[in-house]
């Protein structure tokens, strides 16, 4: 005599199976039940002015104009931001000679401008005061023409 090809596993899923469909529609019978779903009205959610989800809808009265002109999409342009040329004077705040790069802190606004080893002209190192310019390079201010201030 043949041996049953199916095993207890193979029970017990299709009794999971079973019951599941079971539950779903005695779920669904209790829905038909119950009334049905809420009305759509009762499903509207409002947004207030601080960013809270309320039921009431705003007072109108309490609305303002925006312009289209005025929404910006993406990062805002810089707009105050130096454009390349004119002799900067700053000081090396970092380098470093293995990586090849650095940064250098303008003394008038303080700022800070990226150095790379081919932007210099005289080797430089940390706390050397330097003269150079700047480019616009691909994440900001590049400094090139990086000489050292002779004291």
């Amino acid at each position: 005599m043949a041996k049953s090809q199916e095993t207890f596993s193979k029970k017990e899923k299709e009794k999971k199976k079973q019951k599941k469909r079971l539950d779903k529609e005695q779920k669904k019978e209790d829905r038909k039940a119950s009334g049905g779903s809420k009305s759509f009205e009762d499903m509207i959610v409002y947004v207030d002015e601080y960013g809270q989800f309320t039921s009431t809808p705003p007072d109108p009265s309490m609305k303002s104009k925006i312009k289209s002109e005025d929404i910006e999409l993406g990062v805002p342009k810089r707009e105050n931001l130096e454009e390349a040329g004119g002799v900067r004077t700053g000081t090396i705040t970092f380098f470093n000679k293995e990586k090849g790069y650095g940064f250098i802190k303008d003394i008038n606004n303080h700022e800070s401008v990226f150095v790379h080893l081919n932007g210099l002209i005289d080797p430089v190192k940390e706390n050397d005061k330097v003269t150079f310019e700047t480019e616009m390079g691909q994440k900001g201010l590049n400094a090139i023409g990086v000489k050292l201030v002779v004291k």
